[in-house]
């Protein structure tokens, strides 16, 4: 591996470490482009006195997406924009609202979850899990504000029966009654409800109105205590929260050679990560914006994984929002600016498995490390199409990355990403690509350590060089 795949794979590896949910990963992002000279801008502000040309800005919305951009000095309403779109969540298993469950006899603590996504769920029996995402906390000054929470120790675990029990031929189990991590064992559990609820009736506080059952009687005071302490409040000041599991074992490089990574989340933490450094290095230089005419723009959504028709995801006005709001200086920019934009929508692919080769095209197997992979499909399950590939290819030969395509196998089912829906409601020209791997959808991945470099080169190039390319490219012409 040579030194600047080793480095641009070891950022990621700290980036997907620190991002074991949606909130986390858009505040890893944040990290870096703060770092980079990124101006925090909000949505419920006006822009007019804040957004520049040749400024660097980005925005959040509901933590959990986030999208980022640099304006060209020579910048005008109705000019194209080179947009990048990638995805913050992954499957996972959601603490359910009401999750306080007891094992038979009361033997054992247990965690009512829900399933987020399609997740390869019995991939997470027999991991070390531990609980984050965000908690709304009240201050001592009766503000109500958002937490990030990331428990680092193991605290459940899904364990699976022992083959004594069920030899089964295939792992079976019933996801809402045999999927429920347990917490420990239960006899310290009661203890300290008994003594809470002892200190409660000294208080007297028990006659206040509460509209909803106490956090303590919805959820194990144990995990409400853990969330308490991680958000630096007491245990009462912890008014409801957004938690999901993750595997407390950290990313590596694999392989004989370091040329792989084995990891949770890397469809699609590796896309974000990607299209995070590739926005940042092709503005990097102080005069990089000084004769760009265009926006260079990266959006990273949730809730891809369960249909993007959130207010936060791919399918909502987020970014038409942003994209509107910049091009609003004259009746018909908006629209000018979308017909001459060009969206990559970059979601993870597959690589092709070494034990189930018939399950792929014969003329169409994804290799890691081979660098990243178009996504084509005739029945519009990805969004690309001959324009779009001839533009992702010059833009391959000046970074010098190479290229794969994929077609998914006439008798199989096709995935989907952001980019049908996101191509239909802007009208831009819309490639779908991204780094291969295997076992996706698994509680652990696996991907190629060399493709980081290669998908964060290929986007830092099509960054700095869409405006002058997409003149050349013509479709709807009469040339």
């Amino acid at each position: 591996m040579t030194s600047s795949s080793r480095k641009y794979a070891l950022e990621f590896l700290s980036y997907v470490n620190a991002s074991p949910t949606p909130f986390h990963a858009v505040e890893s992002s944040k990290q870096l482009l703060k770092k980079a000279g990124f101006i925090e801008i909000k949505e419920r502000e006006p822009w007019a006195q804040c957004v520049e040309n040749g400024g660097r800005y980005f925005v959040t919305r509901n933590g959990s997406s986030i999208i980022a951009f640099g304006v060209g000095k020579k910048w005008k309403p109705g000019n194209g924009m080179a947009l990048l779109g990638a995805h913050t969540d992954s499957p996972a298993l959601r603490i359910k609202p009401v999750s306080k469950k007891f094992a038979e006899n009361g033997s054992f603590l247990q965690v009512g979850v829900e399933t987020y996504g399609g997740g390869l769920w019995h991939t997470w029996f027999d991991r070390d899990l531990s609980i984050a995402g965000r908690a709304m906390v009240r201050h001592s000054n009766g503000s109500i504000v958002s937490k990030l929470i990331k428990i680092d120790q193991p605290i459940l675990r899904i364990p699976t029966l022992a083959i004594h029990l069920d030899r089964q031929e295939t792992f079976t189990f019933n996801k809402e009654t045999q999927l429920f991590p347990i917490a420990g064992l239960a006899a310290a559990e009661l203890n300290k409800t008994a003594a809470d609820n002892s200190s409660a009736e000294k208080s007297g506080s028990d006659g206040d109105f509460k509209p909803l059952a106490l956090m303590t009687d919805r959820h194990h005071p144990m995990i409400i205590d853990r969330i308490a302490k991680a958000a630096g409040v007491n245990a009462e000041d912890v008014l409801d929260f957004e938690m999901i599991l993750y595997d407390t074992q950290e990313s590596v490089l694999g392989g004989i050679n370091d040329e792989l990574i084995f990891s949770q989340r890397l469809d699609n933490l590796t896309m974000s990560f990607c299209a995070t450094v590739g926005l940042i290095e092709s503005i990097g230089d102080e005069k990089a914006l000084d004769e760009e005419s265009g926006i260079r723009l990266i959006s990273l959504f949730d809730h891809e994984e369960i249909g993007s028709q959130t207010a936060q995801g791919a399918d909502s006005n987020f970014l038409p929002a942003i994209i509107r709001r910049l091009s609003s200086d004259a009746a018909t920019a908006f629209e000018e600016t979308l017909i001459k934009s060009m969206l990559w929508s970059c979601d993870m692919a597959h690589s092709v498995h070494p034990n189930y080769p018939a399950k792929y095209e014969s003329s169409h197997r994804p290799e890691m490390n081979k660098g990243p992979v178009i996504k084509v499909n005739a029945n519009a399950r990805y969004a690309t199409n001959s324009p779009g590939i001839v533009l992702t290819t010059e833009v391959a030969k000046m970074a010098g990355v190479p290229l794969q395509l994929f077609v998914v196998r006439n008798d199989s089912s096709c995935g989907s990403t952001i980019g049908p829906m996101l191509s239909a409601a802007l009208g831009t020209r819309t490639v779908d690509m991204g780094n291969c791997q295997l076992s996706m959808h698994s509680i652990r991945e696996t991907g190629g350590a060399h493709d980081v470099e290669h998908a964060v080169k290929l986007f830092k190039t099509y960054f700095n060089n869409f405006s002058q390319l997409e003149p050349k490219i013509l479709v709807d012409s009469t040339t």
